[in-house]
């Protein structure tokens, strides 16, 4: 079993910053992509960034040039730097992560999800 725990959220003014972290855990044999989401009231859960396992990185549009992703491969881990907040990226932030498995012969790819970490943001 695999576990993604997700920290860092909080309350934060307009225009201040919060670094995200999520660690995975359990029967990990590698770990592929790995991603933030976020999902704001009332609106439908949506991609923030993904970096590979090789450092390759992608961002909507939405938060280019203020978030920043990244990751430790020997931790487990992956970090959402957030700055130039605004009271739109207000959400709940969601840990996302292809994990590999080896069981014997068996290798194979499952994906899973944190519990989510709060984000607002204040005008």
């Amino acid at each position: 079993q695999v576990q993604l725990v997700e920290s860092g959220g909080g309350l934060v003014q307009a225009g201040g910053s919060l670094r995200l972290s999520c660690v995975a855990s359990g029967s990990i044999f590698s770990i592929n992509t790995m991603a933030w989401y976020r999902q704001a009231p009332g609106k439908q859960r949506e991609l923030v960034a993904a970096v590979t396992k090789s450092g390759s990185t992608n961002y909507a549009d939405s938060v280019k040039g203020r978030f920043t992703i990244s990751r430790d491969n020997a931790k487990n881990t992956v970090y959402l730097q957030l700055n130039s907040l605004r009271p739109e990226d207000t959400a709940v932030y969601y840990c996302n992560a292809d994990i590999i498995y080896r069981r014997g012969w068996d290798v194979g790819e499952i994906n899973y999800w944190g519990q989510g970490t709060q984000v607002t943001v204040s005008s």
